[in-house]
């Protein structure tokens, strides 16, 4: 097991380098080319990998098998699937002006752990869950234990802290976390002094739309600037500000997903047509960022039981669940009626 390796993998997937998971030779779609991909699959009938997510979208699997969007379905590389034919497959945003080629066929997976792995490994890159299957030489060979370690909450350690008086609540401390391997820096803001009671405690996963370019499409903005406000109001607390953009599929297919929406499908239905889970994210991370400022009673200030049940399952104790409500605007109202509906906030 060798956390470092997943990182070597990412960056080898965000170059348009093949890599190997567990024997399984495999190239992100989305990064390659025409070229790359004849010098990886020469003899043209390596295979399609997608999710089951995306090809039940292709009627290539039914609703039961795509239950789990996130498992692997292998499509047969037919002689008409060419590059722009194996791109058109992975991207969802064109498939209302671009009728799909076919027939499409799909075959069984000989490793489907690995194939599974390899699905995860381009969420966590930012990528398409999509890949060619070939016979080239890798750039990096990892196995799915390698990413198993490379996610692992418990390396996240705290880095560096400081005073920072922010809008609304001027008694503030951030408080900086990383882990070796991720480039991402998951970040406290410790409002007001303990007091003996469990703190009110904000989870607030990143969004660049909404945090800062104050987009009307979510409700993200305003619950930071509210949760802060909150958090003071109770005399002290903590935000955790978790880079998990996206529910946890990264910026640019949250984008992918803004323009699935715009084509008439909710955040559900956008995130599962994308190949990825409903909620990607890991509340392990803030349970350890808890842990590591002595926290292990909160009072959590969400509409979402999800996060609920994610502290508790890594030990976090929750001992209230405080609701955060705000008023919709009519951008939005469509997105929060669809965490109401299918994602089982409780406003």
């Amino acid at each position: 097991m060798n956390p470092r390796a997943a990182a070597r993998a990412v960056d080898a997937l965000r170059r348009g380098w093949p890599i190997a998971i567990d024997g399984l030779v495999l190239l992100a779609v989305e990064t390659a080319d025409a070229e790359r991909l004849a010098a990886f699959d020469p003899d043209g009938n390596g295979g399609v990998l997608i999710s089951s997510g995306r090809a039940a979208t292709l009627k290539l699997a039914n609703q039961l098998a795509a239950a789990d969007p996130t498992e692997p379905v292998l499509v047969d590389r037919a002689p008409w699937i060419d590059f722009a034919a194996a791109t058109a497959l992975a991207d969802p945003q064109f498939d209302l002006a671009t009728p799909m080629k076919g027939p499409f066929h799909t075959v069984a997976l000989a490793d489907p752990d690995a194939a599974a792995a390899a699905l995860r490994l381009a969420r966590i890159a930012g990528l398409l869950p999509a890949f060619f299957l070939g016979t080239g030489e890798p750039e990096v060979s990892i196995t799915h234990a390698d990413i198993d370690a490379h996610e692992d909450a418990n390396r996240l350690t705290l880095a560096a802290r400081a005073r920072l008086p922010v809008e609304g609540a001027e008694d503030a401390e951030i408080v900086a976390f990383r882990s070796p391997e991720s480039a991402d820096e998951h970040i406290a803001l410790l409002i007001g002094q303990p007091n003996g009671q469990p703190p009110l405690v904000r989870l607030h996963s990143e969004c660049l739309t909404g945090d800062v370019l104050g987009s009307l499409k979510c409700d993200c903005g305003p619950q930071l600037h509210a949760a802060i406000h909150a958090i003071q109001h109770s005399g002290w607390g903590i935000l955790l500000y978790l880079r998990q953009e996206g529910r946890g599929i990264g910026l640019v297919n949250k984008l992918r997903a803004y323009a699935l929406q715009d084509q008439g499908f909710d955040t559900v239905d956008a995130n599962t047509r994308l190949g990825f889970a409903v909620d990607a994210r890991d509340f392990g991370v803030a349970a350890r960022m808890l842990n590591l400022l002595g926290q292990r009673e909160v009072r959590l200030l969400t509409n979402n039981p999800a996060k609920v049940a994610g502290l508790e399952a890594a030990g976090v104790t929750v001992i209230e669940r405080v609701p955060h409500f705000l008023p919709s605007n009519p951008h939005n109202a469509q997105y929060l009626a669809t965490k109401r509906d299918r994602t089982g906030h409780q406003f």
